[in-house]
């Protein structure tokens, strides 16, 4: 039996991919669906929809017209704003480079679970990111969303966390999906799996907050009043998780720029 929210964001990604391919035409090797719509876990209310454009090449100006692809998508306007593109060249996916916009974790998401859209398939021959580099790369992927004076400001005061059901999910159940990543071979997974691993840890960190994120996320409202005095253990949550980062880090032996900001970033998130 078909899940008829699924279907439509399936449609939606399948749309966008169109819109890719009449920008890059024949050069436009293959489409992908990822993220849970791919590898399970979708919820309607909080999800995006994630699609892979691999390339036959890369070209000067592919980037720009990267960025009017998405703005095409977005313009669309309603389901068409949660599509979220990741590309690359195939001879970088090859080789486990990115040439676009494709970091390590969408890599691997695509060479283990891209339900291809359009285009010939080529997932097989995709490079599979091993441990550090996934480690590393999402390492520099949460510092540079994350621990930017805005987010930091937010996680203090939450003023948008409790209002916004999409914010609030993704800010609570990041730490969770990437603690348990790691603590496996490092490949995504659906938060569903993600939120089933951490509640089974030994007294797990910030569990009421998390419980609520997984409410929310299912379709349960966004109660301000609930929400807020449980964002109080959004920090301590966080920093569980960059404790965890920092010493995988290091015995991965990744370069001190990435570890001292995490431990520069832990030092925003006291009190």
């Amino acid at each position: 039996m078909t899940d008829p929210a699924q279907d439509r964001a399936r449609g939606v990604a399948l749309d966008a991919a169109r819109i890719w391919q009449d920008a890059f035409g024949e050069r436009l090797t293959a489409a992908y669906l990822l993220g849970s719509l791919a590898h399970g876990g979708y919820a309607p209310a909080a999800s995006d929809i994630d699609l892979g454009v691999v390339l036959a090449d890369a070209r000067e100006g592919d980037r720009q017209r990267a960025d009017d692809c998405a703005t095409a998508v977005r313009e669309r306007a309603g389901l068409y704003g949660k599509v979220s593109a990741f590309w690359a060249s195939l001879p970088a996916l090859r080789a486990g480079r990115d040439d676009g916009r494709f970091p390590a974790l969408d890599r691997l998401d695509l060479a283990d679970h891209g339900q291809l859209l359009l285009g010939v398939d080529v997932r097989a021959t995709v490079a599979r990111p091993g441990r550090t580099e996934l480690l590393v790369d999402s390492g520099r992927f949460a510092l540079s969303v994350l621990a930017v004076p805005e987010v930091v400001a937010e996680f203090h005061h939450p003023q948008r966390l409790v209002t916004d059901t999409v914010l609030f999910t993704k800010a609570v159940l990041f730490p969770v999906r990437f603690l348990h990543a790691t603590a496996g071979d490092g490949a995504p997974a659906g938060n569903d799996v993600a939120l089933d691993w951490y509640f089974a840890q030994p007294d797990p960190v910030s569990a009421p907050l998390v419980r609520l994120a997984a409410s929310v996320r299912a379709g349960a409202p966004l109660d301000p009043d609930a929400a807020l005095p449980l964002l109080a253990e959004l920090r301590p949550l966080y920093r569980h998780y960059i404790d965890d980062r920092v010493e995988r880090l290091r015995l991965a032996g990744a370069p001190d720029d990435l570890i001292s900001g995490f431990g520069a970033w832990r030092d925003q998130l006291r009190g």
